[in-house]
């Protein structure tokens, strides 16, 4: 195949933009999309470009079909790794694949089962504290029920609520940092010099200083509650050897970092789509009242929900979470015509290849039927990313989600909106003025 040059957006177009795409980079890379196909690099000054591609079957190529010749860009494994330290998200190589089948176990069905009974009992405590016939910003709320979801399933009761609070404030804040050392690269100079990084890696240290103590009491306490926390302490690698307290700790943030942040999006931007779709509410909540009648076993609830985890996956698809899937390849390669020099930064757009015209009907429409047959789309579809690499907890989340929403809606109906959806892109797809009532069914 001859050799084709991949179109460039020069770095005099990307620094005249700087300030709208650090507000929403979306717009400009769709712009960029439409003007030259669905690959084109930026030149982003000192001779580095990144390439960005709407391409799903360049996607699957990357992420499954050669996915040995890729790994995670220095985004996760140094810019992110410096904040959360070098666990599952961040890991690489070796170390990726001796962690991956390490923690597996823990993420299995049989295990996540035991687990369904204090997520709901996390989920009602927050949904409790909805204000029915009150117009609010439900991201909070949801925030806050994918953030305790996450603590009663890796701690049970062991962290208390000031913990809880401080690892919340300085997981966000992190964040926060992180978005302006990437979308500004041209200040990193000045984050370093007026201490804005040493300060937030100074809180990540809080951080692990907290978790740490909360594993050394469960330790001490000698009490199993067969959490996540102790399927991780009795993980062990084949030579017999636990994971060292550093490493432990890294995995526990980054649970923390992955587990609540798209949960609680993903949450917020399904209510903000069936506020704009009453009679799929009206669905889900017939779905859910005859489900509830035929049994109580959670997990058999979960998996006969199966419209709500429609609606969810339509949601996801709209509204990825993990918006971007960012790869280097390790030795030159070549896809479709393209040169890919070794080291070449690659950033999959799953927020325009999930609303790609070439993959989805109606491709703007929510329409949850699409999901009825979920394999079909497959192979264009990367709510958890792809290949070896797909989120390890994509069942725990997808059960959280169908367990919350089914709660939600059999206790409330969402008034109905037209107004467009916001967003705020940061590491993650976060909504943006989330203003919803919520009115009692009986």
């Amino acid at each position: 195949m001859a050799e084709k040059n991949i179109p460039t957006v020069s770095m005099f177009r990307f620094v005249k933009n700087a300030g709208r795409i650090l507000k929403n980079p979306l717009p400009f890379h769709r712009e960029n999309f439409e003007k030259y196909g669905d690959v084109f690099q930026i030149h982003i000054g000192l001779g580095q470009k990144i390439i960005f591609s709407r391409d799903a079957a360049f996607a699957e190529y990357v992420l499954q079909k050669n996915q040995k010749n890729y790994q995670k860009s220095t985004i996760q494994t140094k810019d992110l790794a410096k904040y959360v330290g070098k666990g599952l998200l961040t890991a690489s190589g070796e170390h990726w694949a001796k962690q991956r089948k390490l923690i597996q176990p823990a993420f299995h069905k049989s295990h996540l089962s035991g687990l369904l009974q204090s997520v709901q009992e996390a989920i009602k405590i927050e949904i409790d504290k909805i204000q029915p016939n009150d117009e609010f910003d439900v991201f909070p709320v949801f925030n806050d029920l994918a953030f305790q979801t996450v603590v009663k399933s890796l701690f049970s009761s062991a962290a208390n609520q000031e913990q809880i609070n401080r690892l919340q404030y300085i997981t966000e804040a992190a964040q926060k940092m992180l978005v302006k050392e990437l979308r500004q690269p041209f200040k990193r100079w000045w984050f370093h010099l007026s201490g804005k990084i040493k300060k937030h890696i100074n809180l990540t240290r809080e951080a692990r200083q907290i978790l740490e103590d909360i594993v050394e009491e469960r330790k001490k306490s000698g009490v199993r509650y067969d959490d996540l926390l102790d399927m991780l302490l009795d993980a062990r690698y084949e030579n017999g050897e636990p994971m060292e307290k550093d490493q432990l700790i890294d995995e526990i943030l980054i649970l923390f970092t992955a587990g609540h942040e798209t949960t609680s999006n993903a949450l917020t931007f399904t209510c903000e789509l069936l506020a704009r779709n009453p009679e799929a509410q009206e669905k889900i909540f017939s779905e859910v009242e005859e489900t509830k009648n035929k049994t109580q076993d959670l997990m058999e609830f979960v998996r006969s929900c199966s419209f709500t985890q429609n609606v969810i996956e339509e949601s996801m698809r709209l509204y990825p979470p993990a918006y971007f899937i960012d790869r280097v390849n390790i030795e030159e390669d070549n896809f479709n015509g393209f040169k890919l020099p070794e080291n070449s930064s690659i950033l999959f757009s799953c927020f325009e290849i999930h609303r790609h015209k070439k993959h989805w009907d109606n491709p703007e429409t929510f329409d949850p039927e699409r999901f009825l047959n979920a394999k079909t789309h497959s192979s264009y579809y990367f709510p958890f990313g792809a290949g070896p690499r797909k989120c390890i907890g994509n069942n725990f989340a997808m059960f959280e989600m169908i367990m919350a929403i089914a709660e939600v809606i059999s206790r409330y109906k969402i008034a109905p909106k037209t107004s467009e959806i916001q967003i705020k892109p940061l590491i993650t797809l976060k909504p943006k003025n989330a203003i919803l009532r919520f009115e009692n069914r009986s």
